[in-house]
C-alpha cells in the first residue's frame, strides 16, 4: 500500500528574473506534456531517509535559482506555440510511503502503468489549464526497507533529455552541498530558430511512417494491447551484437558502425520477425538525434532547452531487414543520422517556423498516456537512446540510483536503450513496448538469434 501526502510548491530561494522567453522551433516540435522518469536508490545505512524530503526541497529550491525557467509555465500564443513565462510559480514536489519493499514490489523496476499512477504526482491535463501546470513535478516515496524512489515529470517543451538530466544532476548536486555548477544554463534560444528563409527542403520527419499492408489507417494497431519488456545485454553480448554489424560490413571500409547503430538494428530485426511481416512489408525508424555538435557553430556547452530533433531511415522492407546481414539495418540508421547535417538542420528549423499552426507536428504525447500525435507503432519503432549521457550521477547524498529509466511505456514500437547500471561497465538495458501478441516471440529472437549467429561466426 502507498500513501500519498499533499503535495506543495518549491519556490527559487531568491528573487528571479520576471521574463517571458520565446521557444525555439525546436522546442515547439515537443509535446507540452509530461515525460515520466524514475530513479530508484537502494537503503542506505549512512543517510536518514526521514530527512530525505528536506534535503530535495531545499536543494531544488536553490536549483531553481540559476534554473529560474523550470519554475516558470508555458503561455500560450498564435499558432499553436508556447513560450516560456518565467513567474516564478514554482515546481511541485510530494512525498509517499510505501509499505513494502522496493525489490519485492516493483522486481527489476520494468515500467508498468501500476508504478505510474503509485510513484509520480498525478496531472490533469482535461481540467487544468496548461498556463497553470507546472513544469516539473516530483514524488519522492520511501519504502519500507529504506529504499527511495524519485519520479520526475519534466515538461518535454522545456527541454529534451539531455537537459532534464543535466538539470537533475545539478539538484542532487545541491541536496549533497556542493555550491558550483560546472557549466552555467544559457538560456538564449535564438540558436535554434528558424531565420525566416524558405526552407530548402521538406523534412521527411514530418511525413507519416509506413502502415500496415492492406491497411488505410492505424486505428487498427493503435488500438492493441501493449506490453512491455525489459532486457537486458551485458558488455560481452553489446560487443557480440557490435561484431555481428560489421560482420560481412555494407559499409564500404568506413568506420564501424556504432553501438547505437548495431543495437537498434538488432532491435528492428527482432521486431520485423516478432511481427510476423510479409516480406514485402514496409518498415522504418524513428529515433531522435542530438544536433548540438551537428550545428555549424556548435550550440554553447550549457544550452538550456531541446536540442534533439527526430530523424527517420528510409523505408525499407521487413523482409531485407530480416534475411539480410544486420549490418544492412546498420546501414539504414546511420543513413537518417548521416541525413542530419548542419545545412538540413537549418532548412528543418526554417519549415518548422514557416508552419501556421504547430499542433499537428508535435509528437510523443504518448509518454505522459496521451495518445496524440503521430503513432510509431506497428510496423515501424520509435527508438530512444540514453547511453551517452550521465544518468547515474543524481546523487542525492544517498548514492547512485541502482535503476534510471522512462516511468511508462505505454505505445507500441517504443523503444529505450539505457546503460544498465552505475557502475559503466557497458551493459545495456532495453526497455521495449509491443503489441502484447508480439511481446513473447520478441523476447525470444533477441536472444536466440545472438546465440545463432555467433556459432556461425
Amino acid at each position: 500500500m502507498i500513501t500519498k501526502k499533499p503535495s506543495f510548491m518549491v519556490f527559487p530561494a531568491k528573487p528571479t528574473p520576471n521574463v517571458r522567453l520565446p521557444l525555439s522551433e525546436c522546442d515547439q516540435r515537443h509535446a507540452w506534456t509530461h515525460t515520466p522518469t524514475i530513479y530508484f536508490y537502494k537503503p542506505s545505512n549512512n543517510y536518514p531517509i526521514s530527512s530525505a524530503i528536506d534535503t530535495v526541497a531545499e536543494a531544488l529550491s536553490r536549483a531553481l535559482v540559476l534554473h529560474y525557467p523550470v519554475a516558470g509555465r508555458l503561455h500560450g500564443i498564435q499558432g499553436g506555440r508556447f513560450e516560456l513565462d518565467c513567474n516564478a510559480l514554482g515546481a511541485q514536489l510530494s512525498e509517499a510511503i510505501c509499505e513494502a519493499d522496493m525489490v519485492e514490489k516493483y522486481g527489476d523496476f520494468t515500467p508498468t502503468r501500476e508504478m505510474h499512477l503509485e510513484l509520480f504526482p498525478s496531472i490533469d491535463y482535461n481540467t487544468t489549464p496548461i498556463e497553470m501546470l507546472p513544469l516539473f513535478l516530483v514524488q519522492l516515496t520511501k519504502f519500507r526497507c529504506g529504499g527511495l524512489c524519485v519520479g520526475t515529470l519534466t515538461n518535454h517543451t522545456l527541454f529534451d533529455g539531455w537537459g532534464a538530466i543535466n538539470f537533475i544532476n545539478s539538484w542532487a548536486s545541491f541536496a549533497r552541498g556542493e555550491e558550483k555548477l560546472n557549466v552555467k544554463p544559457c538560456y538564449d534560444r535564438r540558436f535554434l530558430q528558424g531565420n525566416g528563409s524558405a526552407p530548402k527542403f521538406r523534412p521527411i520527419e514530418c511525413d507519416p511512417l509506413p502502415l500496415m499492408n492492406g491497411c488505410s489507417d492505424v486505428k487498427a494497431e493503435a488500438r492493441m494491447e501493449t506490453k512491455v519488456a525489459m532486457l537486458k545485454l551485458p558488455r560481452n553480448l553489446v560487443e557480440a551484437i557490435k561484431k555481428k554489424s560489421n560482420h560481412q560490413g555494407q559499409n564500404g571500409g568506413r568506420r564501424p558502425y556504432s553501438t547505437f547503430e548495431a543495437i537498434t538494428a538488432h532491435v528492428w530485426r527482432c521486431a520485423c520477425k516478432a511481427r510476423a511481416h510479409d516480406s514485402d512489408q514496409p518498415t522504418m525508424i524513428r529515433f531522435m538525434i542530438d544536433i548540438r555538435n551537428k550545428l555549424q557553430p556548435p550550440l554553447p556547452p550549457g544550452y538550456f532547452g531541446c536540442s534533439a530533433l527526430p530523424t527517420v531511415t528510409p523505408t525499407c522492407f521487413s523482409g531485407d531487414i530480416v534475411s539480410r546481414p544486420l549490418s544492412y539495418a546498420a546501414s539504414k540508421i546511420r543513413e537518417g543520422i548521416e541525413r542530419m547535417t548542419n545545412e538540413y538542420i537549418r532548412s528543418t528549423l526554417d519549415f518548422l517556423k514557416s508552419q501556421g499552426d504547430m499542433s499537428e507536428l508535435r509528437t510523443s504525447f504518448h509518454t505522459a498516456g496521451n495518445n496524440r500525435g503521430f503513432f510509431l507503432g506497428n510496423p515501424n519503432l520509435s527508438c530512444t537512446s540514453l547511453t551517452q549521457f550521465p544518468v547515474y550521477d543524481a546523487d542525492f547524498g544517498w548514492g547512485k540510483p541502482i535503476h534510471m529509466g522512462p516511468g511508462l511505456v505505454t505505445s507500441d514500437g517504443k523503444v529505450s536503450i539505457l546503460p544498465a547500471g552505475p557502475n559503466g561497465d557497458g551493459s545495456l538495458k532495453v526497455i521495449v513496448g509491443l503489441q502484447s501478441r508480439h511481446a513473447h516471440s520478441f523476447k525470444i529472437f533477441f536472444y536466440r538469434d545472438l546465440i545463432q549467429e555467433d556459432a556461425k561466426m
